[in-house]
């Protein structure tokens, strides 16, 4: 699409700022005024994509609508702007010089040496371009993972600059910093973020946009001074301050006016703001429930919140739905056994049983569904978490004591869970299962039937 816009949101001082968050919460702006809006996210890791990628080191993997294995921004994209993504919306540096080697391979470059420029940023460009082209977005939003500075980033915001060049005014820099405080002189700092978008202009690149991570109110001198140090119209020089909730943000970015600075250096028209009255709706819901609910997620990733964010955030939204706060008990599986695991699972008014691979904690999730069956406790298992309630059940209430799965054990005598057959033969570890949405149908009288469509 020939009008289409791009923003790139980059990040420096320090990592985990949120990024992610900023660029959703742009776009639900946009969205808003009726603008065809997506994100992407470029992780700079050489992996493929985060599929085998232990949650510890990178969080949960997100998977989309058309199964491919994502960050776990796009979670957050999809509940921002309700919108399905796709593996477009998600580009590692091993997907990008995978393509170019294959290329290469193939003569494609006609014997040319083959080179990070023009060649990988060429096809980082080309994933850049191709919501824009294929899906005809008025705007793509691209989050340029990592911090500006690392090594593994070059070539994005290389890239970036290249594309600014050719685009014009079609194309933005958000650059997102963090304004630290120091309590024992009592002073916010800039010096960082100056420092920060002195990397950016070493490679090329003129943030139009900053938006200042900080934990307090910036006064209009710090702004001021902010814009003359980093050559930015002190009206594009952003506040985000911390809030109890990320769906506070759209809000506070809206109060900032953000989508209208971005919206003028785009050269969009700028009507009436938008109310966000099912936005603020919700938040209303959330911020006034009363009653809590407590739930137990049992898992062996649950030291890290990250690695099961969307279950998390689907609690959350459920509970606000229903009027309720959600208090979610973490609960490590490695660490139930047959002497404790009532004393742990106690006083939960529902249990999840997460997702995850491998034998580790895998006996613990078993004793937690047996416990969920036995004392008539709601239930739900998610992936892994599902198969182990086929297992217990055939355990204890069919009483095939051996029963298990393939991949705990492929020389058990009743596999109630087995590979598929077109599975078999596959002996590498990334995107080789079957993920993604596909067609299937609830019994009318089954629990699952119920839940999926009563109203309330």
């Amino acid at each position: 699409m020939p009008d289409t816009r791009y923003v790139f949101v980059t990040g420096g001082v320090a990592s985990s700022l949120g990024k992610g968050i900023i660029s959703a919460s742009l776009a639900k702006l946009l969205q808003a005024r009726g603008y065809k809006v997506t994100i992407q996210k470029l992780d700079p890791y050489l992996n493929v994509d985060p599929g085998t990628l232990n949650p510890y080191e990178h969080g949960e993997c997100y998977v989309t609508e058309d199964g491919a294995e994502t960050d776990l921004d796009l979670g957050h994209y999809e509940r921002f702007l309700n919108v399905p993504t796709s593996q477009a919306n998600n580009v590692t540096t091993g997907r990008i010089y995978q393509n170019v080697i294959n290329k290469e391979r193939r003569g494609d470059f006609l014997g040319k040496t083959v080179q990070i420029v023009p060649h990988i940023t060429d096809e980082i460009k080309r994933n850049i371009k191709l919501l824009g082209n294929k899906h005809r977005f008025d705007v793509v939003i691209t989050e340029i993972g990592g911090t500006v500075g690392d090594i593994e980033s070059l070539p994005y915001i290389e890239a970036v600059r290249q594309l600014k060049w050719e685009l014009g005014s079609r194309a933005l820099v958000i650059h997102l910093t963090l304004v630290p405080y120091l309590a024992a002189s009592g002073e916010l700092k800039t010096k960082p973020t100056q420092h920060s978008v002195k990397a950016l202009l070493e490679i090329g690149v003129q943030p139009d946009v900053l938006v200042l991570r900080t934990e307090r109110n910036l006064a209009t001198d710090i702004r001021k001074k902010v814009a003359l140090f980093c050559n930015v119209d002190s009206k594009a020089v952003i506040q985000s301050i911390d809030v109890k909730s990320i769906y506070e943000v759209p809000v506070k970015m809206q109060e900032e006016g953000l989508d209208e600075i971005v919206m003028e250096k785009l050269r969009l028209p700028i009507d009436q703001k938008p109310e966000l009255k099912e936005w603020k709706a919700f938040l209303t819901k959330l911020n006034s429930a009363k009653e809590t609910v407590k739930i137990g997620l049992v898992g062996k990733y649950v030291e890290l919140p990250d690695a099961y964010k969307s279950i998390v955030e689907a609690l959350i939204h459920a509970a606000t739905y229903c009027d309720r706060k959600v208090e979610i008990v973490s609960i490590q599986s490695e660490n139930i056994n047959k002497e404790n695991v009532a004393e742990k699972l106690k006083n939960l008014q529902g249990i999840i049983v997460a997702p995850g691979f491998g034998h580790r904690g895998f006996d613990g999730k078993i004793l937690a569904v047996k416990h969920a069956r036995e004392n008539n406790v709601p239930f739900l298992g998610i992936c892994l978490g599902m198969q182990c309630a086929v297992i217990e059940f055939a355990r204890n209430v069919l009483h095939l004591e051996k029963a298990n799965s393939k991949e705990m054990d492929h020389t058990t005598a009743h596999a109630v869970i087995d590979l598929m057959e077109d599975q078999k033969n596959i002996t590498d570890k990334g995107g080789t299962m079957r993920l993604g949405a596909y067609d299937c149908q609830l019994k009318k009288d089954s629990r699952v039937f119920k839940a999926t469509t009563q109203k309330r």
